[in-house]
């Protein structure tokens, strides 16, 4: 899941599809819900950078990018939220995607990106049953946690990344609530699921 950070959707589709810039996604959605298909699903795009989740070292391999035309300076509008959900769930179905494998570019990009950013809404995505979403209980080790579901990258931009998408209004050190969200998070979705 990615923002475009740029003043329209037509800017980024031209930017999506010009071999030039070398990156590009399968899915752009524009704020009002219009929707782009740019490369197939079985195709290899390029959003993922040198991301990594869990022992894929190599998302852009293993994943569809989807773009929402957002300048990440508000929320994301009802009608790009509706068009996502409607293609989030036709994809998890497609190519049996768990919840806990929709991601953030901020999630697999730890310490390089912040997309879609502390505006986009997670919850509203995991009511749905299109994400995870922490609830809290017993705290454990945070970064022995995070790895486990499936966070790559130092320590700092781990708590980053994770404060991005599951605590947006959380700053300061490593807390509890940190380590009580991120052990519930390891033990209902372990990246491998045999441990």
């Amino acid at each position: 899941m990615h923002y475009t950070a740029m003043t329209s959707a037509e800017a980024a589709l031209d930017r999506l599809c010009d071999p030039a810039f070398e990156v590009s996604a399968h899915y752009l959605i524009a704020e009002d819900g219009r929707l782009w298909q740019m490369v197939r699903e079985e195709d290899r795009a390029w959003h993922a950078g040198r991301g990594a989740w869990g022992e894929c070292a190599d998302v852009n391999s293993r994943s569809v990018g989807i773009e929402l035309a957002n300048p990440a300076t508000h929320p994301f509008p009802e009608p790009q939220m509706a068009v996502l959900e409607v293609l989030l769930g036709e994809i998890m179905a497609r190519w049996s995607i768990p919840a806990s494998r929709v991601l953030a570019h901020s999630d697999i990009a730890t310490g390089r990106k912040i997309d879609p950013g502390p505006r986009f809404d997670w919850q509203r995505l995991a009511r749905r049953g299109l994400s995870v979403w922490p609830q809290a209980g017993q705290g454990g080790d945070f970064y022995r946690d995070a790895r486990r579901f499936g966070y790559r990258g130092t320590p700092e931009d781990i708590l980053a990344a994770f404060r991005l998408r599951f605590r947006p209004r959380a700053f300061g050190p490593l807390d509890d609530m940190d380590r009580a969200l991120m052990a519930d998070l390891a033990a209902r979705f372990p990246c491998d699921q045999s441990s």
